[in-house]
């Protein structure tokens, strides 16, 4: 009978209440698919995430009147008695959200950046930058979330032009793999640089093929001890999305690799999050 391998040594991030890597349970979060300025309607999900075992739930902040409801959706949940830590998903705009609205920068627990579309251009850094000044403002941490789908394409340009000149060029598909893990580590350093500590900072390099992801957070976990957030982005709809993600994940999990999962799936083309009891993940772990 096969065993798991020692856990990844990751730093510690505290999301609210809950600890996030340095030798803790696994974590389960998942995310919910309403309307963000339906605070109602948000908040009712929320409490449903958790009271099915998700300890930490993600929101999308993508607009002025999503950013005024979170605080209404903090509040909603106190009276409900649901502590779950509340994630908010930025892009694109979240500097300028976080800066208009420093009661929602306030009331999450914790932001979600993803380094390919926090900006563009010249624009890129002083963007990316502002939201790690307003985390450092209110004391949150941050998950760097690079994305197979929206990966920076500087970088991945400048990798493929080193590779192509190399005397021993590696496979396409290995330079899109170590354009991944740069575009999360590099970030982190940038975080780290601007004066966000490492304990408050969760990497992750989703892509959306099950080999392709194994090989991306070996790689990670190999050159870093950031607490690591594991699951496949575009995983697919239906049963196909919960094998490929279970699939992925088990091989990770089995070698110790991943300190917070979520699985999310499309069905008839709207996304939706699977959450999974504790009890069931950590008979997996």
């Amino acid at each position: 009978m096969s065993t798991a391998s020692p856990r990844h040594k990751s730093v510690a991030v505290r999301v609210g209440g809950v600890t996030v890597g340095g030798g803790a349970p696994i974590v389960v979060q998942s995310m919910t698919n309403t309307d963000t300025a339906d605070a109602e309607a948000t908040a009712r999900q929320v409490a449903a995430l958790a009271a099915a075992g998700s300890e930490l739930v993600r929101i999308t902040v993508d607009r002025d009147e999503a950013a005024a409801a979170v605080p209404h959706i903090k509040d909603r949940l106190r009276k409900l008695g649901v502590n779950a830590p509340i994630i908010g998903d930025f892009h694109y705009i979240g500097h300028k959200l976080l800066a208009d609205h420093p009661a929602c920068a306030e009331a999450l627990d914790k932001y979600r950046i993803n380094p390919g579309n926090v900006g563009f251009k010249d624009k890129r850094d002083k963007q990316f930058s502002a939201i790690i000044e307003m985390a450092l403002k209110y004391n949150k941490p941050v998950r760097i979330g690079a994305n197979w789908g929206s990966l920076d394409q500087e970088l991945l340009t400048k990798l493929m032009d080193e590779n192509a000149k190399s005397a021993k060029p590696r496979d396409a598909r290995e330079v899109m793999h170590e354009a991944m893990v740069q575009s999360a580590t590099l970030s982190a350093a940038r975080a780290e640089a601007i004066g966000l500590p490492r304990n408050r900072i969760i990497l992750s390099a989703k892509v959306s093929a099950v080999q392709d992801l194994i090989a991306v957070y070996m790689e990670l976990a190999r050159r870093c001890d950031y607490a690591l957030h594991l699951g496949l982005t575009e995983a697919g709809m239906g049963s196909k999305g919960i094998v490929a993600s279970s699939a992925a994940m088990g091989v990770l999990l089995q070698q110790g690799i991943g300190d917070t999962v979520r699985i999310s799936i499309y069905r008839n083309k709207k996304k939706m999050d699977v959450s999974v009891t504790l009890g069931e993940l950590r008979e997996q772990v």
